[in-house]
């Protein structure tokens, strides 16, 4: 823009106080220039690199949160940030925290109110986990990750309830149902303590359920006297490594003859689930090893334990779901897709699979 005697309307005159940025590579002295507008209309330069008030970079703003999230004291920031960005690194005041939880709360909020209107979700796994909050109170935190027909792994829902409690599940799959997610997974893994599973028949009475062989094991062993557990565990790796269901129930009867004489409530409590323990039979080999366990959620939860154990109480309820659902948000970029993800389509259109081969010939839902 020009006067009318030709001359710029907008020129540069000397640059404002010179301002200090938090970078990747420490702090950065930056002059922004000044502007003077001589037509009168109060034009105004801000620079798209440098907004207004700017103090940090944004893979430091990024940084902050991931720091909190990992279980790092807001006391230890000026340390942790030094060894990163220098020794005039800055750490994170009370009330930049507090903004940080907001806005993971609004998130959070926002995410669990997402349309789910033609998903189609072919695996979940199914857990709980205990946390403190304060004033004493104790609850637990249901996470149910899924997979979609493309191999990925995803959170489907982080909410709150009782893990023994199959009003809580109830509740949790029917918001899932109201808000569109029609039709239920072919397969929920999960511990067998989960009052879920009741609430998953009424909801979604097609899929299968599968016990997880990791807690089932700790369950069984618990049970044992330790001189006898290494015994035990290796006999029960025969059974969820057998290469058929015949051979696993082989394998199921002849560790129940072995011990349950002299250790009737372990060996009881593993025959009680014995065919939701065999049940990924009736899928891809490939997807075995995914299936078998809830390994998916129990690698997340380690950082979900370690944070909220470094918080000593995380705040409100709704404060440490939303904390959760951040920090599994950030565990899920990290997710690989399952092995024989190319199966899943199949599992999804019909096809049946027995000790993990495909079966032709079949047309009902029932395995063989």
């Amino acid at each position: 823009m020009q006067l009318e005697d030709g001359r710029k309307a907008v020129v540069r005159n000397g640059y404002l106080p010179t301002r200090v940025v938090q970078t990747g590579i420490g702090d950065v002295e930056i002059k922004v220039p000044k502007v003077r507008d001589r037509s009168g209309r109060g034009n105004r330069f801000n620079s798209a690199l440098l907004p207004p008030y700017l103090k940090r970079a944004r893979s430091v703003e990024e940084l902050l949160p991931w720091l909190y999230l990992k279980g790092i004291f807001t006391g230890d920031y000026q340390e942790a940030l030094a060894a990163l960005l220098g020794d005039q690194a800055k750490g994170l005041s009370a009330n930049t925290i507090s903004r940080l939880k907001s806005g993971w709360l609004n998130e959070h909020t926002t995410w669990r109110r997402r349309n789910l209107s033609g998903a189609r979700y072919v695996y979940w796994w199914v857990d709980g986990i205990y946390s403190n909050v304060r004033m004493d109170d104790r609850f637990c935190l249901l996470v149910i990750d899924r997979v979609t027909e493309q191999g990925c792994k995803e959170l489907v829902a982080v909410e709150d309830g009782y893990r023994e409690s199959s009003d809580s599940g109830y509740e949790l799959l029917s918001d899932l149902r109201s808000r569109g997610l029609e039709i239920g997974p072919e397969l929920a893994t999960g511990d067998g303590a989960l009052g879920f599973w009741k609430a998953l028949t009424k909801v979604y009475p097609k899929t299968r359920h599968q016990r997880c062989w990791v807690h089932k094991t700790g369950n069984v062993l618990n049970k044992l006297p330790k001189a006898v557990q290494p015994k035990a565990k290796a006999a029960l790796h025969d059974i969820w490594m057998a290469e058929t269901r015949e051979n696993a129930h082989r394998a199921f009867d002849g560790m129940l003859d072995r011990f349950k004489s002299k250790y009737p409530k372990a060996m009881e409590c593993l025959a009680k689930d014995r065919d939701e323990l065999l049940v990924f039979y009736d899928f891809p080999a490939e997807h075995w090893v995914h299936i078998r366990t809830t390994n998916p959620i129990e690698s997340a939860f380690s950082i979900v334990r370690l944070r909220t154990k470094r918080t000593r109480g995380c705040g409100s309820r709704d404060t440490t779901l939303a904390m959760v659902y951040k920090l599994l948000q950030s565990a899920q970029k990290r997710w690989k897709r399952i092995k024989g993800f190319r199966l899943l389509a199949e599992i999804v259109t019909g096809v049946k699979f027995r000790n993990g081969e495909r079966v032709s010939g079949q047309s009902d839902r029932k395995a063989a």
